[in-house]
């Protein structure tokens, strides 16, 4: 008769059943932005030269803090997408670490055992909203997620839940 190594029961005990990282959605990559640019340049440029030689130069200048704009929120709308949501389910813990586009990172603990996940659900655009309830603690997940994506989501999150409290 042999012992099992407690350790390596300790182990598979956490390691996780589930794990998700959830990033937001961006449509438009970093070439594309590039090649986005350039046009939205050369339209500008198109469109300024007719003024400047009318004597307006000042909409040259007009123009130009269009197009700077446009980039700054592109930007930032890019650095957004650094955020990122990770959802770790072992038979021991159910882990949420969120982290900021700035890195700021914020983390909650549940008890797989005590923890349930509440679905809103919508007739015809599907699931609006998961939560984790654990007593009177209330957390959404998976918001960066589109209606679809969610709902398959929580089906799996639900099926690796019901895992973790099996044992």
């Amino acid at each position: 008769m042999t012992q099992d190594n407690p350790k390596s029961t300790d182990e598979s005990r956490e390691s996780p059943v589930f794990d998700a990282v959830i990033t937001p959605h961006r449509s438009l990559s970093p070439r594309g932005l590039f090649w986005l640019m350039a046009f939205l340049l050369f339209i500008t440029t198109a469109m300024s030269i007719p003024f400047y030689l009318l004597g307006a130069w000042p909409v040259l200048g007009f123009l130009g803090l269009d197009i700077l704009l446009i980039y700054l929120a592109f930007r930032y709308h890019n650095a957004t997408a650094r955020a990122y949501e990770q959802v770790v389910v072992s038979r021991i813990e159910l882990l949420l670490r969120s982290v900021s586009w700035r890195g700021v990172v914020r983390e909650k603990c549940f008890n797989p055992a005590w923890a349930r996940i509440e679905r809103e659900e919508h007739p015809e655009f599907g699931t609006e909203k998961i939560e984790i309830v654990q007593g009177r603690e209330r957390v959404e997940v998976a918001a960066a997620l589109g209606r679809e994506e969610r709902g398959e989501f929580a089906d799996a999150f639900q099926k690796a839940l019901a895992t973790a409290k099996r044992g």
